[in-house]
């Protein structure tokens, strides 16, 4: 039937529900999928599933239990967490952090983005369908989950930063030295053996290359971060501006299509440079104090701190009031590039879906903590 002069088009819409228990998926989420013809025309990534209210809980704990609430929030990037928390907290009270401890904290953290960036490759390769090399990094990662124990004394939530410094179990004697040098020096040989087999695998490149595409202009304006904006050619790492990291030298990895592939390159190569950072660290760190302990706990406005986590910026704010945390605020980069995600799946196959959504690295219990409050009414 005509309308307007024109015949309308009969239009059939798909809807496919992936989720929130997937096989492909670590974590619970719901992926809303509407194809025509099982090619993706629009997306719908729903989460929530995860949520605890962390920032609710953490309002009027005292500021050092709040610290240690936040490693609760994810257990991939816990570190970062907590480091970024305290940083809040040494950069309100005007707190200085011993030489020796900054060190470590640096240790710390890059080994923490060599085991997160290594998850991140597993669970790409098996979402590609390739065991083997899922299980080859697990084993390779296996060199870093053991580093992390040693220190912090636990393989995940290892509770390394406190307020001036780190705790003294977390202290590095000359023993635990030779060993993170042994490590990276395996972790070093081992992913550049599995980077050669990786991109000489026709099958892999052809299956990544061109998938997920997202135009660096849309990165950037849907606000997307760390190894996801990088992948697309932008420049910007965080640890360039902070000035734990103004004692290393490394480099910015950047690769320019925005897809699967590059997404994947990124982290591969971030993992050499993280390595290379550790090494200039345990060569620089000097002895010396691991804590300072005199400063006072004072009441302190609202401040803010931005880090580079494994997966882009992280932001923790909050006040302090009689020794307690107020309006406390967290904001972990993967909100934004699972949302940019969301128009990368677009125009792409159905069974290329679930492979550009984990091309950003999502951490969903990271992202979900979130409450809205309505404003009262009455009735």
């Amino acid at each position: 039937m005509e309308e307007n002069g024109k015949i309308p088009k009969n239009v059939i819409e798909t809807e496919i529900t992936m989720g929130p228990v997937h096989s492909a998926a670590i974590e619970p989420y719901r992926v809303r999928l509407f194809v025509e013809d099982e090619i993706v025309r629009d997306a719908e990534i729903n989460i929530g599933i995860n949520h605890r209210g962390i920032e609710r809980i953490m309002e009027g704990l005292p500021v050092e239990k709040a610290n240690s609430l936040t490693e609760k929030i994810c257990g991939i990037c816990s570190n970062v967490h907590i480091w970024n928390s305290v940083l809040v907290a040494e950069k309100a009270l005007e707190i200085d952090v011993p030489e020796r401890a900054r060190y470590i904290r640096i240790i710390m953290a890059e080994l923490e983005r060599l085991h997160s960036h290594m998850l991140y490759l597993a669970h790409g390769c098996e979402v590609l369908g390739h065991e083997t090399f899922a299980m080859r990094l697990f084993y390779i990662r296996e060199t870093v989950m053991e580093l992390l124990r040693m220190i912090g004394g636990n393989r995940v939530q290892y509770g390394v930063s406190i307020i001036g410094g780190i705790r003294p179990r977390c202290d590095l004697d000359t023993i635990r030295i030779q060993k993170i040098k042994e490590g990276m020096d395996t972790v070093e040989t081992k992913i550049t053996e599995f980077a050669d087999r990786f991109v000489s695998d026709i099958m892999i490149m052809s299956r990544i290359t061109g998938v997920g595409t997202l135009p660096q202009e849309d990165a950037i304006k849907l606000g997307t971060s760390g190894p996801t904006l990088r992948a697309t050619g932008v420049s910007k790492d965080l640890r360039q501006d902070m000035k734990e990291y103004e004692p290393f030298e490394f480099d910015v990895i950047t690769q320019d299509d925005g897809d699967v592939k590059s997404n994947l390159l990124v982290r591969v190569f971030e993992i050499l440079e993280a390595t290379k950072i550790i090494r200039q660290a345990i060569a620089q760190i000097t002895e010396g104090k691991i804590t300072n302990r005199s400063w006072e706990m004072n009441d302190a406005p609202i401040t803010k701190s931005y880090i580079e986590a494994p997966r882009g910026t992280l932001y923790h704010s909050y006040a302090i009031e009689d020794g307690r945390v107020r309006h406390s605020i967290v904001r972990t980069p993967s909100i934004t590039n699972i949302g940019a995600m969301q128009y990368a799946c677009v125009g792409h196959h159905i069974t290329d879906a679930q492979l550009v959504i984990v091309q950003c690295d999502p951490c969903f219990t990271c992202t979900d903590r979130a409450i809205k409050i309505l404003p009262y009414i009455k009735l």
